[in-house]
């Protein structure tokens, strides 16, 4: 009987994604410009956040931004009424987006005129965590509705951000979510991520947010 040949898939992928990121990365730092990669679940708010920033920095700072969805052009379409340039990709179902899909739509863009690009992932918390989309910050977002017992069943997400924004705390008090339950836990998981506590439907600490990435970015 002929060895039995194993290919590790997996590994070859992870491998060919993390060059192209690396590469992503390179060229934007050679260009001064910062991928910020936002990743939450479906409805917690990620569209609504970007279009508070966008309202609050766009005055000195020019953004871009790429937006995922499994279809259509609902949220790009509300990032060009903000006077902002937006790329639109839709995977068809493809659960994440990954290096590759994130320097086609960067090919979209004359990178030399911005200073920030959000990449809006898609409404999920288990695959975009994996994957290096060439970002200088990851960024999640976890709404007071889904509960704080989601940093116990999807622990990844929350150790590899640079920023937990806690949003619609407009919803507190809520016997579902303690925030300092959360930011304990957070905090014990990941001891250097930031975590800001915010309304984008009142605008509640938005510019605590707005004021953190100004800085990084500059």
């Amino acid at each position: 009987m002929e060895p039995i040949r194993l290919i590790e898939v997996k590994k070859e992928i992870f491998s060919d994604n993390n060059n192209c990121a690396q590469n992503i990365r390179a060229n934007l730092k050679q260009k001064n410009v910062s991928l910020v990669n936002l990743m939450a679940s479906p409805g917690s708010g990620k569209t609504s956040l970007i279009l508070q920033t966008i309202n609050r920095l766009k005055r000195e700072v020019n953004i871009a931004v790429v937006e995922a969805d499994i279809e259509s052009l609902v949220d790009s379409e509300k990032v060009a009424g903000a006077g902002v340039k937006a790329i639109q990709i839709n995977t068809g179902g493809a659960c994440h987006l990954d290096a590759v899909v994130v320097q086609k739509a960067l090919d979209n863009i004359n990178l030399e005129e911005y200073d920030l690009v959000f990449v809006e992932n898609i409404g999920n918390l288990v695959c975009p965590a994996e994957f290096d989309i060439g970002e200088r910050f990851k960024v999640m977002i976890l709404s007071v509705p889904e509960g704080d017992d989601k940093i116990l069943k999807y622990p990844l997400m929350f150790s590899v951000c640079d920023v937990l924004i806690i949003n619609k705390i407009d919803y507190l008090p809520d016997e579902g979510f303690d925030p300092a339950r959360l930011r304990e836990r957070a905090l014990r998981l990941n001891p250097n991520i930031q975590i800001f506590e915010i309304s984008c439907r009142t605008g509640a600490d938005v510019d605590v947010w707005c004021n953190w990435l100004r800085d990084h970015i500059k």
